[in-house]
């Protein structure tokens, strides 16, 4: 596109912009050099022709030209004629503008004539203005009053308290001090502050104790029913315990209230001289939603969330806090009330009532639950009466509920009474132990106590921070400006906290429970009764981090035991005096009534508190803040430890000592009791006749370890108890046993190493047990090898011979007493595992690591409850060893006199020997004695060696007749027919094997009734069926009538020597 595109052209002019575009651009340059046209032409060769050209081109550069001014001439025409216009009517606005100076001036001069006058109206405007602005704040100050009784009627604490602080403020602006009609506005703010003041504090009051709408308790009801849309209530814990940010903590009065005006409790934008009032309240008493707060469907959230008591109150900061805070509800409530109290400026004096208020009242609160609980019992016992009348099918659940506190009342079989024999050994009564009604009962109270106060705790926890932060903001007074120059402060706000912190409510708290246990336990601490003052000088002692010696938080107390109730009077924290304490500081307390719901009160009930009180403790260490752990730990729990250390223990340890010295030194303690007839029975409940003194020993010992479940961080001295007089208890069995066996054979028998060797070896002491409380059944012999040990064993026992009378145990009254000891050792050997298993293994560990004491031997090795049961069962083993060999003495002590005479009867024997009557006559005797007292396979042991030694015996008594005829074979035959029937009339017995021994005693006598040929036929035939001796005795004895050879004895020994 060319330079000269956008000129004007006429349509009939159009050639002009193809000639025009002919030009060369140059001509149209800014510095136009006409030196190379000049040479360009000079130098041309046509001259003539370039001068032409040039002409042409100017020629059509001045009709464009033409063309252009005559296109434009008509605009530069008006533009003129603009000018000209312009010019005129700026000269017209000038003269104007003199006009309007002289006007004006003319106007200054009238004006100023009337200056003063109008001064002075524009003065009464303003002034009318303001008054009408405090007219109005005077009416909305005077609807105050009733607003604030009607928020207060449906418990909107906080809400009042807003609109009592901004009244107050405003009252105390400039203008309306004066105002004399204000003055009973004045007045009744300050008793509305005081109403609201003390129903703060007694909502509060029975919030701190669970008995408010907002508590722990009635949280979840309420939510329940969704009247109050708030979180669901939890544990608090001091983790969560943050009610207030920083920001929250101060509330200025110029921040809350400034620029804003009252309405129905609400604050609304608007100042005084922006002309803002009072208006009149609406009815439903609800805030209207500002410009910021959205619709009807954004109000219907926010009501939401916000809890009921917060629904009239304005919006700030700690109403946005609790908003967003998930706390539980009572939480937030108790947050709440401290805020109010900080509102009215009233923190210090809410500490001091409820320092006043705290032991009474949760004595009260102790007391009350005693009652309901009593009550309660009360009701149970006559709907157990009701249902006994009635025959109701849920008395056997009951029945059973209240027996399991008790002892067995059935009698044995037989017939001594289970529960007459260990009444009079315990040293507490059945209610009193370990497993006792009066245990069950005083732990389910104070565990339902305990619980209740770490409620109570929990909540004291959270106003005692909230206050304690306020009170130290409310100290500083940087931090508080309106507050203490425009609201009335009480003489109560310069104590601060008036005296309440945690530290102070946890320790009344823990001393009020500690004096609910001394009742119980009939003991009086005497430091519990010093006074509140001393309690909270105590308290007030803020532990810190670093390490201490515990000497000035502890609480320690001094005992002495009385028999009757005590009554302890509590001295209160005077601070307030007035209003709110109708009950007076000094409410005298008259013990808190536990006796109407325990059947029994005393030392021992030590052990059932143990546990709630170490549950109690470990829920405070959640519970506290960390710098008020030490506080907890040497609260309760240190006070019932060194209870039981120092008190419970040694009055324990002279009880029961006392009643193992009367178990095992009562005549009737080794002394067994059993009806004849009566059969034996592996069960204590159906009539295991266990020596009294044993079982009584059994009985506390389990008590005893009962004591030591109870409370496992004494576990071990208890233990060590038990090992002390299970030690002395055998030493007694001991003494029992040595005097039934002194100086007699079978003792000195089974003392002898190859016989005791063989015993061992014996099949028949498959039934005994070992040292470790493991049956023999193990050791297995064959048949041979089991013959070979009899034989031995009768070998040995033979060799003994002549028995002398004086060397057995002819009292009848000592073999049954070893058996029944060996019963009852074996009882409580059985009953020590138990023991062990059922104790705790670090108990066991920590004794067994303990050094020995002065009266034991520093060699000794360290004794377990384990080893004590290996000593019984040794003990019982040996009994048992005892009765089998002196039963065997007395066979071979009856069957010896068939050596002293010769067997040349002259008729046939009716009647077997006088010695073997005896000696049937004996067994039978002695097996009926014995049979209640051991089971039936030790019956078995006690008289199954009879059989083989008595076999034994009339075998080698041949050797020693001189001569025998045939009557007195068929008499040694009725003997031995006659001891079978004895032996086999013992159920426990193997009747067949009796007979098969007693069989080959009478085969062997037969022998002699042979000819020699056929004896020797029969040894031919049955060589091993008798020993080479006994068949040599056969040719030995004189037979009257048979005929023996001279080379008899050889022909024989041919004949066993093939």
């Amino acid at each position: 596109m060319g330079m000269f595109d956008g000129f004007p052209f006429p349509p009939d002019k159009e050639h002009l912009r193809d000639e025009l575009s002919t030009i060369d651009e140059s001509w149209a340059a800014a510095r136009f050099d006409s030196l190379p046209h000049v040479v360009r032409i000079l130098t041309s060769k046509d001259r003539e022709g370039e001068l032409q050209v040039l002409k042409e081109q100017s020629d059509v550069v001045e009709d464009v030209v033409d063309e252009v001014v005559h296109a434009y001439h008509g605009g530069f025409n008006k533009a003129i004629q603009n000018y000209s216009q312009i010019l005129r009517l700026f000269s017209e606005s000038s003269e104007s503008v003199g006009v309007l100076k002289g006007d004006l001036t003319e106007a200054k001069q009238s004006l100023g004539v009337r200056n003063k006058q109008l001064h002075q109206l524009w003065y009464r405007s303003v002034t009318l203005r303001h008054i009408i602005s405090l007219l109005d704040q005077i009416e909305g100050l005077a609807k105050v009053p009733a607003h604030i009784k009607k928020l207060i009627s449906d418990n909107q604490f906080y809400a009042a308290a807003q609109s009592l602080v901004q009244s107050a403020l405003m009252l105390e602006r400039e203008g309306l001090q004066t105002v004399g009609a204000l003055q009973d506005v004045r007045s009744e703010l300050s008793k509305l502050r005081s109403v609201l003041f003390y129903k703060v504090l007694e909502d509060l009051h029975a919030h701190l104790y669970n008995k408010g709408e907002y508590s722990s308790i009635a949280s979840s009801m309420h939510e329940k029913d969704d009247d109050v849309p708030t979180t669901t209530a939890i544990a608090f814990t001091a983790t969560t315990s943050h009610p207030v940010s920083r920001r929250t903590r101060s509330v200025r009065g110029d921040s809350m209230f400034g620029g804003q005006g009252l309405v129905d409790g609400s604050y609304r934008p608007g100042s005084i001289d922006a002309g803002s009032s009072y208006d009149g309240h609406d009815e439903d008493g609800s805030l209207e939603p500002h410009d910021n707060v959205g619709d009807a469907k954004d109000g219907k959230v926010i009501s939401h969330q916000i809890p009921l008591w917060l629904s009239s109150s304005t919006p700030d900061e700690f109403v946005e806090t609790i908003k967003k805070s998930d706390a539980p509800l009572h939480v937030k409530y108790l947050q709440t009330m401290v805020e109010c109290l900080y509102l009215l400026n009233k923190v210090a004096a809410a500490g001091a009532v409820i320092c006043q208020q705290l032991r009474p009242t949760i004595h009260e609160i102790i007391t009350s639950k005693i009652k309901a609980h009593a009550e309660f019992i009360n009701s149970s016992r006559s709907g157990i009466d009701k249902a006994t009348r009635i025959g109701n099918s849920s008395l056997h659940f009951i029945k059973g509920h209240i027996e399991s506190y008790q002892l067995p009342k059935q009698k044995r079989q037989n017939g001594m009474s289970l529960a007459g024999t260990l009444l009079a050994v315990s040293p507490v009564s059945p209610v009193m132990a370990p497993t006792g009604k009066a245990q069950a009962d005083a732990k389910e109270l104070l565990d339902s106590i305990l619980a209740n106060v770490v409620q109570i705790i929990e909540n004291h926890v959270v106003v005692g921070e909230v206050i304690q932060s306020k009170s130290s903001l409310q100290s500083n007074p940087n931090t508080q400006k309106s507050m203490s120059t425009n609201v009335n402060v009480d003489s109560e706000a310069s104590q601060v906290t008036g005296g309440y912190s945690i530290g102070f409510s946890l320790t009344v708290l823990q001393s009020e429970c500690q004096q609910l246990i001394c009742e119980i336990l009939r003991a009086t601490p005497e430091a519990a009764s010093a006074d509140a003052t001393q309690t909270a000088r105590l308290a007030s002692k803020v532990p810190t981090n670093e390490k201490r010696d515990g000497s000035e938080d502890a609480l320690t107390f001094a005992f002495r035991f009385t028999d009757a109730t005590i009554s302890v009077p509590n001295q209160g924290v005077d601070l307030v005096r007035q209003g709110w304490n109708k009950k007076g500081p000094n409410v005298s307390q008259e013990g808190y009534g536990s006796a109407t719901v325990l059947p029994e009160q005393g030392i021992y009930l030590a052990a059932s508190l143990y546990r709630p009180v170490h549950q109690f403790t470990d829920k405070l260490a959640s519970v506290l803040p960390k710098k008020y752990s030490q506080l907890g730990n040497d609260g309760l729990l240190a006070f019932v430890e060194n209870f039981v250390k120092d008190h419970l223990l040694p009055t324990m340890f002279v009880d029961y000592r006392k009643s193992v010295q009367q178990a095992i030194s009562s005549p009737a303690a080794f002394r067994p009791r059993c009806h004849p007839g009566v059969s034996y029975n592996s069960s204590i409940e159906k009539g295991r006749p266990v020596l009294q003194g044993l079982q009584a020993i059994d009985f506390l010992a389990k008590e005893v370890l009962g004591w030591a479940q109870a409370m496992p961080k004494f576990a071990a001295e208890l233990v060590m108890f038990v090992q002390t007089f299970l030690e002395r208890t055998f030493e007694r069995c001991r003494t029992s046993y040595m005097e039934a066996v002194l100086e007699k054979q079978s003792y000195m028998v089974i003392g002898r190493h190859d016989i005791d060797k063989l015993m061992r070896l014996d099949p028949a002491s498959v039934c005994l047990p070992n040292a470790l409380g493991r049956s023999n059944v193990g050791t297995i012999v064959s048949d041979t090898e089991s013959i070979e040990i009899e034989s031995e064993l009768s070998e040995l026992l033979l060799n003994l011979r002549p028995i002398k009378q004086e060397n057995l145990i002819r009292d009848d009254n000592k073999l049954v007493l070893l058996a029944s000891l060996s019963d009852s050792l074996e009882y409580v050997a059985d009953s020590i595992e138990r023991l062990v298993q059922a104790t705790p293994l670090a108990a066991l560990s920590h004794v067994g690591s303990r050094k020995p004491s002065n009266k034991q031997m520093s060699s000794s090795p360290p004794r377990d409850l384990a080893s004590f049961a290996d000593e019984y069962r040794k003990l019982a083993i040996d009994c048992l060893k005892v009765l089998r060999v002196e039963m065997q003495l007395e066979t071979i002590f009856h069957l010896q006199e068939m050596t002293y005479r010769e067997y040349l009867e002259n008729q046939d024997a009716e009647e077997p020997d006088d010695f073997v009557i005896s000696l049937t006559a004996q067994i039978t005797r002695r097996d009926e004695e014995i049979a209640p007292f051991v089971a039936g396979v030790k019956r078995n042991y006690i008289f199954g060696g009879i059989c083989s030694i008595a076999a034994n015996t009339s075998l080698k008594a041949l050797a020693d007749m001189k001569s025998i005829n045939l009557f007195g074979v068929q008499q040694i035959c009725r003997n031995s027919i006659a001891l079978e029937q004895a032996l086999a009339a013992i159920p426990s017995i193997d009747s067949e094997a009796v007979q098969q021994r007693l069989d080959h005693v009478r085969t062997y006598y037969e022998l002699l009734n042979m000819p020699f040929e056929a004896l020797l036929a029969f040894i031919t035939e049955h060589e091993h069926l008798f020993t080479a001796a006994e068949y040599a005795n056969l040719l030995k004895v004189q037979v009257p009538g048979r005929e023996i050879p001279p080379d008899a004895q050889d022909r024989v020994s041919e004949i066993l020597s093939r």
